[in-house]
């Protein structure tokens, strides 16, 4: 499923929130009656647990706490530390590398869908265990998509062997081109942040959350000079994902994945990873089948739910 920061902020009309959330209540019941015991989420970092003092293009975490951005839940998430360390264990097995975190930060890429799927309104989230996997698809330069496919195979590999009912939540995308910083772009000020990792002050967040909001009024108005939304190439990828052709995007490279559909583009590998783990276990069918382009939340927003045949 595709993640916003605006969907928790003013902005977005009513209908389209209507739209969007009608469509959720489909997936919650979908993941209710599958009842997991046990969800890998695969999700980015928007420069809130992760930095260019050292940018891994995996990692995952055996404890994460959620940070809090864009009215996101905050604190400690439920991770499962030993499935974690073995998936790690898997990944290089199969000849990836990944990174481990045992104090991993983690944003709304990781918890806006956590919540969705599991918030209960009181306590905050109603999940089983969680195991999360960051896959960098903001800070370029960026590795190919090939091994992010590879290290989806790999998980799926290994949580097949697990006799467990696993959730594979890919998290991001499709089409999109918010106003996020680079190390080749950024503002001598934003540098301090996106390469050191100095904290925000709650100022600071307030004021990052009013740019976001008038960047979104300003591209659903068609006054933006940000990349247009991409329909045609959404559809092409969900296509591609509907009828098992996950293998065919180890030949796109990262410049067309922006050319045609916007920096933050990149985010697809969460489904990639999610889509070839679940592939790993053999042939899939997709159901809910759900896709909206949305300027209003400066995103091609796009739901798949599976399961293998």
């Amino acid at each position: 499923m595709s993640h916003s920061p605006l969907l928790n902020l003013p902005g977005p009309s009513a209908e389209l929130l209507d739209d969007i959330n009608a469509q959720l209540a489909q997936t919650r019941t979908f993941v209710r009656e599958f009842d997991p015991e046990l969800v890998v989420v695969f999700s980015p970092d928007h420069y809130n647990g992760f930095f260019y003092r050292l940018m891994p293009p995996f990692c995952i975490g055996t404890a994460a706490t959620g940070v809090g951005d864009y009215g996101t839940l905050s604190g400690p998430l439920d991770v499962d530390a030993q499935i974690a360390t073995d998936i790690a264990t898997a990944a290089w097995d199969a000849g990836v590398d990944v990174s481990l975190s045992a104090a991993m930060d983690v944003d709304h890429g990781t918890v806006q869908p956590l919540e969705i799927l599991f918030g209960d309104g009181a306590s905050g989230l109603d999940a089983p265990p969680i195991v999360p996997v960051f896959i960098n698809s903001v800070a370029t330069p960026l590795g190919p998509l090939k091994r992010t496919r590879a290290l989806g195979t790999a998980i799926g590999h290994h949580l097949g062997a697990l006799g467990k009912r696993v959730l594979l939540l890919g998290s991001g995308g499709l089409s999109h081109d918010p106003p996020v910083p680079t190390l080749a772009t950024a503002p001598p000020a934003a540098l301090e942040r996106i390469v050191g990792g100095k904290p925000m002050t709650p100022q600071a967040r307030a004021a990052r959350q009013q740019a976001v909001i008038a960047a979104a009024q300003d591209f659903a108005h068609g006054k933006s000079p940000l990349q247009p939304l991409n329909p045609d190439w959404d559809h092409a990828f969900l296509d591609l994902l509907d009828s098992g052709r996950v293998t065919e995007v180890d030949g796109w490279t990262n410049e067309w994945i922006a050319g045609e559909a916007g920096n933050s583009a990149h985010e697809i590998r969460t489904w990639v990873a999610a889509f070839a783990a679940l592939s790993a276990q053999g042939s899939y069918r997709t159901e809910q089948r759900y896709y909206r382009a949305a300027p209003d939340l400066i995103a091609g927003f796009a739901i798949r739910t599976a399961v293998l045949t």
